[in-house]
């Protein structure tokens, strides 16, 4: 296997610049979530140019490209919408033109994750012209949707296309580090109730807007006391956004609404966090309504899956056979020992792991501090690394690991 480290590191170098290009043809096309059409079509073709044996694009609009066909599937993913690009004069250079020397490249969408698509497409190439197929069937996946409703787009995969991998490699950045878990999140909805009067004898009605301040109050206080955990830290929440109705700017508010991000460690569950703020003194005291927010935004193809805003916690341990798999790899290719670690943030693996137990883990190009920033970056020679490290990890595998782990089917939760 030595010979084929260097072997797929010397080929990833070699496709540097046509993984350059391709990454920047990618940023170049506006993708928010919902508005996705234009880069998977652009996808496709390049899948279909570098050999991939089939592609095919679901009626939600997620792009998968295969490369085999062994038994053992195994998945790699990449959400390929992003976010907006707030205010332009926040970047230095138009971030859908961005800017490229010989090591970064500057755009919307070059960390969060477009770098990530691009690696594992010319994965897909190396494993090709090395002739690195086996018993395994590898299916590179670019999801919609994932900025606004993560995992949406896997419940989708695994529910309707009925895609059920053995593991999956999520392909956000990592800081060139393995990321092996991170706390989940769900969006809550707070709502009082008043009565509405004119604004000149506020006696007269109920004002929503008081009821909710010593809630607000009471959830800060929560947030200092919510569980920790020993890797993934501790849950947290903050209130996020507040909204209220009322006749006029001149009446007592008949109603108030607030939007909490609630950030939930292990052993958090969506009812659990539900009871917590339920059970706050001023919640009681106010009759307050506490409840979930859904998502039902059609995707580009104008398909709804409506589902709840619970996106649930996820941990790998650091000697599971998936981990192992990441780990020698790296080890393989770059005579070193990874540091393995998590996401601060969210990802697909809230679904995929979180809702249905298939194991993921995490490797990917680029820096979570990049992730919605101005300036957004990359750098080539992470998209080297990850290209090669993605050409591997099927190798190693079947090799090492695929006798390790239980049938695919029994990972999903019934």
């Amino acid at each position: 296997m030595e010979k084929d480290f260097a072997k797929v590191l010397e080929l990833a170098k070699q496709y540097q610049p046509e993984m350059s290009k391709f990454l920047r043809d990618l940023i170049a096309l506006p993708s928010e979530s919902s508005n996705e059409a234009k880069v998977v079509l652009r996808i496709k073709e390049e899948m279909d140019k570098v050999g991939f044996d089939k592609v095919e694009i679901d009626p939600m609009g997620n792009v998968m490209g295969y490369i085999g066909h062994g038994k053992h599937l195994i998945a790699m993913d990449a959400h390929i919408d992003n976010v907006g690009v707030g205010s332009p004069e926040n970047w230095d250079y138009d971030p859908f033109i961005g800017y490229e020397d010989d090591e970064i490249i500057i755009g919307r969408g070059a960390s969060d994750q477009l770098g990530g698509m691009a690696s594992m497409v010319y994965a897909g190439k190396i494993i090709k012209e090395l002739g690195l197929e086996s018993d395994y069937t590898l299916v590179v996946v670019g999801s919609v949707q994932e900025e606004d409703c993560d995992g949406l787009c896997w419940q989708y995969i695994i529910n309707e296309d009925k895609l059920a991998p053995e593991f999956v490699v999520i392909t956000e950045p990592t800081d060139g580090k393995i990321y092996r878990g991170h706390r989940g999140r769900m969006e809550i909805k707070v709502t009082t109730k008043g009565v509405s009067c004119h604004g000149s004898a506020p006696e007269r009605g109920d004002n929503a807007i008081y009821k909710m301040a010593p809630i607000i109050t009471e959830l800060r206080a929560l947030h200092e006391n919510l569980i920790d955990h020993p890797f993934l830290g501790k849950g947290s929440l903050t209130v996020s956004e507040i909204f209220h109705t009322s006749p006029s700017r001149c009446a007592v508010a008949d109603s108030c609404w607030i939007s909490v991000d609630r950030r939930l460690t292990a052993g958090e569950t969506a009812d659990y966090a539900l009871q917590q703020i339920r059970n706050l003194p001023a919640v009681k005291a106010a009759d307050a309504e506490v409840s979930m927010y859904t998502y039902a935004r059609p995707s580009y193809t104008e398909l709804v899956y409506p589902t709840d805003a619970y996106f649930p916690t996820w941990l790998i341990e650091e000697d599971h056979p998936v981990c192992q798999t990441l780990t020698d790899v790296y080890t393989g290719l770059f005579q070193t020992a990874p540091v393995v670690d998590k996401w601060t943030f969210s990802t697909n693996g809230v679904s995929i792991m979180g809702r249905y137990g298939i194991p993921c883990i995490g490797f990917g190009p680029g820096h979570e501090n990049q992730a919605h920033a101005p300036n957004e970056r990359t750098w080539k020679k992470e998209l080297v690394d990850s290209a090669a490290m993605y050409a591997m990890i099927p190798v190693m595998y079947m090799e090492k690991y695929a006798a390790k782990m239980p049938s695919a089917t029994q990972n999903l939760v019934k």
